[in-house]
């Protein structure tokens, strides 16, 4: 059992976390590893009851930005290692990621992608249609142009790494309080003072804002402006199967991905340009559709034809927290000294957040200048001249 809090919160905290997703959980995580004291993490729901909890699972090295490939490489080297570091088994298992194009004018930007890859020591390879079948036997390559490997890539259980971060927090004296909602933020002289919740008020110099798709609303609270929308996107799960299907299959040409987890199930979604956009949460519907499932169940097998007579068992959605250039905003303000914010994973927190957390925690403990913390700070939205990711799928 992960022991956590029903008291009235404490009056007073060295640091207030919100969100107990997995951005939450690890940046709590670290900064008790990083000697911080008395941290309180609240969460309005269960633990993971957000867009972790919702996750596919997928972690991959494989995109077209360095900060993103740094970040993902850092977070697979602490993934590999988790099980053994936070005392719980989190499943993660390194079979590979496939991704794969069904048009021409994507190959370029595919082999572009594995140049910087490999100059960032992502050990990613181009592979021609045929050569997929060495990686995923039965796919149909028949309107394939081309796919990049990362053997590398991996998935992980989203559930198990939120309650090992959990456990492994309250080893440190880190205080978790679910059901408990934030209901305001005290700043003055430009400093955060406190916190108030429903269950009482706790003096603080530090908020870290890891609400995930209630990041805009909360930034607000403290008058800052974030450009996150949200973007409601399904997964489905099928019946439990013998193992056949090592690597998560991605495709860049319609947002379709798929893999098989350690228990048997295939868990996959599709994104739905269809979709409408939220900018506010609470207005999200949490409902199962069936024009998902037939677009989902379509694609899956026509391209991997031995999924057609696989039973699907159950659906759900859950939200991307999306940024203008589909990468997250990291840092504080000038503005609100002792405010931060680790948001904007665009549907990606779940294999960037274990590393983003470690270089947080330094920042906030520290101060010292981190070269990709300042490269995906808010200010950049500020000069228009974006560089956007270009593999943002599901």
């Amino acid at each position: 059992m992960i022991p956590l809090h029903s008291e009235p919160v404490p009056s007073a905290a060295d640091a207030v976390i919100v969100g107990a997703g997995i951005n939450g959980l690890a940046t709590a995580y670290e900064l008790a590893r990083q000697g911080l004291k008395n941290i309180v993490v609240l969460e309005k729901n269960y633990l993971g009851s957000g867009s972790t909890g919702r996750c596919g699972g997928g972690i991959r090295q494989q995109w077209t930005t360095e900060e993103n490939i740094q970040l993902a490489a850092e977070s697979v080297a602490i993934y590999e290692r988790m099980s053994a570091e936070l005392g719980y088994q989190v499943f993660f298992r390194q079979g590979g990621y496939l991704m794969i194009t069904e048009q021409e004018e994507d190959l370029p930007a595919l082999r572009a992608a594995v140049d910087l890859q490999r100059r960032c020591g992502v050990p990613t390879d181009f592979l021609t249609p045929r050569e997929c079948l060495d990686i995923v036997p039965g796919l149909d390559v028949g309107d394939l142009k081309g796919a990049t490997f990362c053997p590398k890539d991996g998935t992980a259980y989203p559930f198990a790494v939120v309650w090992g971060y959990a456990r492994a927090c309250h080893r440190l004296g880190v205080k978790i309080f679910i059901k408990t909602t934030l209901t305001g933020i005290e700043a003055a002289a430009g400093r955060i003072q406190a916190v108030d919740t429903d269950r009482g008020r706790i003096s603080t110099p530090v908020l870290v804002n890891c609400a995930g798709p209630w990041a805009r609303s909360l930034a607000a609270k403290v008058g800052v402006e974030l450009p996150n929308r949200q973007e409601r996107h399904e997964i489905m799960v099928s019946e439990p199967l013998k193992p056949f299907l090592d690597p998560m299959v991605i495709s860049i040409t319609n947002g379709i991905y798929f893999s098989q987890s350690m228990r048997g199930e295939i868990v996959g979604g599709i994104g739905d340009p269809a979709e409408p956009r939220w900018e506010d949460p609470e207005d999200f519907a949490t409902h199962s559709g069936l024009r998902f499932a037939v677009r989902f169940a379509r694609e899956l097998t026509r391209l991997y034809p031995r999924t057609r007579s696989v039973r699907m068992m159950r659906q759900w959605a859950g939200m991307y927290d999306v940024t203008p250039d589909h990468r997250p905003i990291l840092g504080g303000v000038p503005e609100v000294g002792g405010y931060y914010h680790i948001c904007g994973f665009s549907g990606h927190g779940f294999m960037l957040g274990p590393m983003v957390a470690r270089r947080m925690a330094g920042f906030i403990t520290t101060g010292r200048e981190d070269p990709i913390i300042t490269s995906l700070s808010l200010a950049r939205f500020a000069g228009g001249d974006l560089q956007a990711d270009a593999f943002v799928v599901g």
